[in-house]
């Protein structure tokens, strides 16, 4: 179940407290970078699987980034695009935490 179905389910429910919304997540997005590991380093030797590991890093409308990560065992199975999403998907995850607990922090105010 993705984030949009979960959010369609909350409202069918008639759940109406304050909450971080998948529009908010979005809403906190203004950057998004993507690169494999082996590009990001400079003066080290590159191991091949550095090749492997793609990540996503998200710049929010505040400066703060946040990062994910997708790390493919199997040079066979590395695909760019699979490996982008799933590292973009593991940075989103970080800005619900982050979201829930500005929520949070402003509702015990």
């Amino acid at each position: 179940m993705n984030d949009q179905q979960i959010e369609s389910e909350i409202v069918a429910k008639g759940l109406t407290a304050p909450r971080v919304t998948p529009e908010m997540i979005d809403d906190a997005i203004v950057g998004q970078y993507f690169f494999t590991a082996d590009k990001a380093i400079s003066g080290c030797p590159v191991m091949p699987s550095l090749a492997l590991l793609t990540i996503c890093v998200l710049v929010l409308r505040n400066g703060f980034t946040v990062t994910g990560e997708s790390a493919c065992a199997s040079p066979e199975n590395f695909d760019a695009d699979i490996g982008r999403k799933i590292a973009r998907q593991h940075a989103i995850d970080k800005v619900w935490m982050l979201e829930g607990y500005l929520l949070k922090s402003k509702l015990a105010a």
